[in-house]
């Protein structure tokens, strides 16, 4: 007779060697999200001292300084809302191999109380026949619970590839031991997946032997295979975080717009970009002037600019030079552009093109940064 322990110990075996999923305090994901908390203070900071340097300072060299220091705070945004998802994935992650260790210990325990339902049947060769078969039954459950952990990490894995590399602009990036090291915690939890695989395709060959052993003193045999595996891969890709819509930038950098409306103006206002100047035109790719660059983006996301540059300082007065965001207006008493983010404006020249933020413009009196969608 079989040993039920023995029959019992491929089982558990796989479930030592599954881990608990479980992350621990101060691992790669408290690391990442207190990273992005603290550049989040950061970016505030870096906020109150754009507009304080504004108002101490302006000309050529202040505005050189204030796209200098908004493309810095691009970046620690970037790298903050980069830092927060990858804290996500890991957690994620984490939590499948959880889910999976879970659902081996229900298997363990199915096992166990089958076994202890056949009573003194177990001693018989029909009840042998009947163990060997519910061993190898739940063994086949444990490789798909194995299986399916192994395809959701690898689902994360990728993600991980995606968020690592850093905005080709920018030369911040998220410390690379840091990141190395969440990479290889993803490694990690993917390779006791894999191992435990392993394992069981190793250990299982035994079990089948010893089933058809038993089965040869049998005329009769019961097998069957339940296969039962829940998957729950939630994986999304949005380009909101719930203040605003993101927007990637012709210079890669990502950016983010107050509303679906600057996020259009923005793209529409790029689509122009080398379009000759035209002095009263509104034709991208044709001719296009200052204002009508800026009506006709604006137009795409449906509000209504007026026509002449002077006129378009409307919506939300008097944006401070910190507190930028894709789609708003600089205005002067005769020139206006648009703010793309990342320290830079796109305008009506000779041709459309990008440019660096500023607030100097041939001797023109500025206006202001102005929101047209408040």
């Amino acid at each position: 007779m079989i040993d039920i322990n023995v029959l019992a110990k491929p089982l558990l075996d796989l479930l030592s060697s599954f881990g608990t999923g479980v992350v621990p305090s101060g691992g790669a994901s408290d690391a990442l999200t207190s990273t992005s908390s603290m550049l989040d203070q950061l970016h505030q900071l870096s906020r109150n001292s754009i507009n304080q340097m504004n108002t101490a300072w302006d000309g050529v060299a202040a505005d050189a300084a204030t796209s200098k220091a908004l493309r810095v705070q691009t970046s620690a945004a970037t790298i903050s809302d980069r830092g927060t998802e990858m804290a996500t994935v890991v957690d994620q992650a984490a939590a499948y191999v959880e889910t999976g260790q879970k659902d081996l210990n229900g298997i363990v325990q199915s096992f166990v109380n089958q076994a202890t339902a056949l009573g003194p049947a177990i001693a018989t060769p029909q009840g042998l026949t009947v163990l060997v078969g519910s061993a190898i039954d739940h063994l086949n459950q444990g490789l798909n619970v194995v299986g399916r952990t192994q395809n959701e990490l690898s689902t994360q894995t990728q993600a991980m590839n995606e968020l690592t590399p850093a905005p080709s602009t920018s030369p911040a990036s998220l410390p690379t031991n840091l990141t190395s090291g969440v990479k290889s915690g993803i490694d990690s939890l993917l390779g006791l997946a894999s191992g435990a695989g392993s394992m069981v395709s190793t250990i299982s060959k035994p079990l089948t032997s010893a089933a058809s052993s038993a089965a040869s003193n049998q005329t009769q045999s019961k097998s069957s295979t339940n296969n039962n595996s829940n998957s729950n891969s939630n994986s999304a890709n949005s380009t909101t975080d719930g203040k605003g819509v993101k927007i990637t930038l012709p210079d890669g950098s990502t950016v983010e717009a107050p509303n679906e409306e600057a996020a259009t103006a923005v793209k529409s206002a790029l689509s122009a970009v080398g379009t000759p100047y035209v002095w009263g035109g509104n034709t991208p790719g044709s001719g296009i002037d200052c204002s009508g660059l800026t009506k006709y983006a604006y137009g795409e996301a449906g509000v209504e600019l007026p026509r002449l540059a002077q006129e378009q300082h409307i919506g939300h007065p008097q944006v401070s030079p910190g507190d930028l965001m894709p789609g708003d207006l600089a205005v002067w008493d005769g020139h206006v552009a648009m703010v793309v983010g990342n320290g830079q404006l796109v305008e009506a020249g000779d041709p459309v093109s990008v440019s660096s933020i500023r607030t100097e413009n041939m001797g023109m009196e500025f206006y202001g940064f102005y929101r047209p969608t408040e």
